[in-house]
């Protein structure tokens, strides 16, 4: 627990080095803007030249169904014909369209095996078309994949494998074929949506931009959104936008613990406070011990030795001291301290932090992942 403490108070204190007072942070880094975003694009294709790693095609129908597809596309007809190999595999194709996306351009894009492939290394994906949500094409992908995992089996049925390797990419492996229409420079008004909804950051961002402007171009309608209207000074929306989203703001921060019960990891924003409050913290250990004895049967008796549990129990608690922690709302650095000289595990750490939400205590929202 000592190390956990030194090792959070010299984060802290890198912190408190790396950020000088009064910085803020650009609005590019804290908001989003209407339309320019990206769109999810998928695909059904057929990975081949794969060493024997592929897919059973009696276990794969869509695969079979997909060869005799592709092979009757190239002139080939293989209805009435059994096709049996282990060098082709049925995938997913997933790929991110970029926003003002433009024709010709490439995109990276995912492979993963959809059957009992064991690994995509050493094959190629053939034409794939991506399919947007409104079920057009938008790019076309092709090309080697690149596994970073590898799989090895014996004859004995012993294996070893490294990663996954029935996952992989496609670097620049799909060209952008249809683009997205968005005129942004043509928009006379565009809402600015915030990545951490909060009142007081909206407001902040509204008056940063007004206050740049010189006139009352934005203004926050919710928590999570500001609008921005542009001024008769500016020709396009772009130029306006290349303009404020270099403006730096403080944002505000909730005041919230974030909790990992799974690996013990605690984050606790610097607006936590604590008020006065008393913690015992003690463990209680049991160790129960089993000794196995034999137990003799009489003389002149053909009986067999008996095997007869023999069980030491053994209990030890230690001694719970009240703690001091708190006092009109202290400070994150100087809670942290308190908990830390209790003397207790992260796990433990976790517990009490959850005790003290509970009694009123402790002036946050508790998120558990």
């Amino acid at each position: 627990m000592r190390v956990f403490a030194r090792t959070l108070s010299c984060f802290l204190a890198a912190l408190a080095l790396a950020s000088p007072v009064g910085a803020g942070t650009r609005l590019k880094d804290i908001i989003d803007i209407e339309g320019v975003r990206e769109n999810q694009l998928t695909g059904y294709g057929i990975v081949f030249g794969l060493n024997g790693s592929g897919d059973s095609i009696r276990n794969c129908p869509m695969l079979q169904q997909g060869l005799a597809s592709m092979l009757e596309r190239l002139g080939i007809n293989t209805r009435d014909s059994t096709v049996n190999t282990k060098n082709v595999a049925a995938v997913m194709v997933t790929a991110n369209l970029p926003p003002f996306a433009t024709n010709g351009s490439r995109i990276d894009v995912t492979v993963s095996t959809m059957c009992d492939a064991k690994s995509l290394e050493g094959g190629t994906l053939l034409a794939t078309p991506m399919i947007g949500a409104d079920s057009q094409a938008y790019a076309l992908a092709q090309g080697s994949v690149a596994v970073g995992a590898f799989t090895a089996s014996g004859n004995s049925g012993s294996s070893l494998t490294r990663n996954i390797p029935t996952n992989g990419r496609v670097p620049n492996g799909a060209t952008i074929e249809r683009e997205l229409r968005f005129d942004i420079s043509a928009q006379s008004e565009l809402r600015l949506a915030l990545r951490n909804p909060d009142f007081t950051t909206a407001a902040r961002i509204a008056g940063a931009i007004n206050s740049f402007l010189g006139t009352d171009a934005a203004f926050a309608t919710d928590l999570a959104t500001v609008r921005l209207r542009r001024p008769q000074a500016f020709r396009d929306m772009s130029s306006l936008i290349a303009q404020i989203e270099s403006l730096e703001i403080e944002p505000e921060q909730r005041a919230r613990v974030v909790i990992n019960e799974t690996t013990g990891v605690i984050v606790m924003g610097d607006n936590v406070r604590v008020s006065t409050v008393a913690i015992a913290q003690g463990n209680l250990t049991i160790q129960v011990q089993e000794t196995p004895g034999v137990a003799m049967p009489n003389s002149f008796t053909n009986a067999p030795p008996v095997v007869v549990p023999q069980s030491n129990i053994a209990v030890a608690e230690d001694v719970a001291k009240l703690a001091m922690i708190g006092g009109n709302g202290v400070p994150l650095r100087e809670l942290v301290t308190g908990l830390n000289a209790l003397g207790v595990s992260p796990r433990d750490l976790i517990v009490i932090l959850q005790a003290l939400k509970t009694s009123g205590a402790l002036q946050a929202e508790i998120e558990v992942m």
